[in-house]
């Protein structure tokens, strides 16, 4: 099963427009912004991830909420944060 999980943008690649640095529980990884669109993100913002890529731009209260739902799913949950913790795309 693939997940869309909340994390929070940490900082913007210097090098890459469409990289930034998320922590998602505690991984931080190299996630793809360019869906975002021209007004993108900034450190700060929410993002839900799925596959490597910010697939949107979500609230604080909605990342949450959300992580609280995800954390109920046991074992789909934390396979989806082992297979982010093994991934790396930059």
């Amino acid at each position: 099963m693939c997940l869309g999980i909340p994390g929070e943008i940490v900082e913007l690649s210097p090098d890459r427009d469409d990289l930034a640095r998320v922590d998602v529980v505690g991984v931080r990884r190299a996630v793809n912004i360019g869906l975002l669109g021209p007004d993108g993100v900034r450190p700060g913002d929410w993002v839900l991830v799925h596959v490597g890529f910010a697939m949107s731009k979500i609230d604080e209260a909605e990342a949450q909420a959300t992580l609280d739902l995800l954390r109920g799913l046991g074992r789909a949950y934390t396979d989806e944060l082992e297979a982010l913790a093994d991934s790396d795309i930059s």
